[in-house]
């Protein structure tokens, strides 16, 4: 028997992000996923380390590289559309869901029980908490991104994700949004100094 799931999973990279927004440069679902699988990682290592946290940060980088998986093949939704009200948003999480369940069933059947956690996730683990604070801190960094060279469209979108960024309880988040998120505005000269 041949296996769609990875095949499925390789399209990420023709899904581009930021669909309604004019970008500078244009972010593919397999660039954020990268980002948001490092980051995952990065908060659960200082959140260990700083915090005496006992995550698994192996564990949330795993499920931060399947936490999009769905949108091969429902596309990126637009975050201004997916939650625009309360009937939308739950129309799109049981698409979501049966998209989820698509890609499963893609699997031989000897390894459906391994990568069925990862492609649809217990979402109340605390690892998943940790890829969700990811996922918004790399919409962060691609406002910061798209701001640092003058683009003025992702001003909202930077204000709203910073608020809601800096209203989480992690102390973790606060950490790397202080240490980590400035240098991302810098030039490569600036970064090499």
């Amino acid at each position: 028997m041949t296996s769609k799931f990875f095949a499925f999973l390789d399209r990420m990279k023709l899904i581009d992000r930021w669909a309604l927004m004019r970008n500078t440069s244009v972010e593919d679902v397999a660039q954020h996923t990268m980002q948001v699988a490092m980051i995952a990682h990065a908060l659960c290592v200082i959140e260990n380390t700083l915090c005496g946290g006992k995550l698994d940060a192996n564990k949330a980088a795993v499920l931060a590289l399947y936490h999009e998986s769905a949108e091969v093949v429902t596309g990126d939704l637009p975050t201004p559309v997916k939650y625009y009200d309360d009937d939308i948003n739950r129309a799109y999480k049981n698409i979501e869901h049966r998209a989820e369940q698509k890609l499963i069933n893609t699997l031989p059947e000897e390894l459906k029980a391994a990568f069925a956690p990862c492609v649809t996730p217990e979402k109340s683990s605390a690892e998943y908490v940790f890829v969700k604070r990811a996922d918004k801190m790399s919409a962060l960094i691609k406002c910061v991104e798209e701001l640092s060279v003058g683009n003025k469209e992702f001003e909202k979108a930077y204000e709203a994700t910073a608020e809601s960024l800096k209203s989480v309880p992690e102390k973790s988040v606060a950490y790397f949004l202080d240490t980590f998120i400035p240098a991302y505005s810098m030039s490569l000269d600036s970064l090499l100094d």
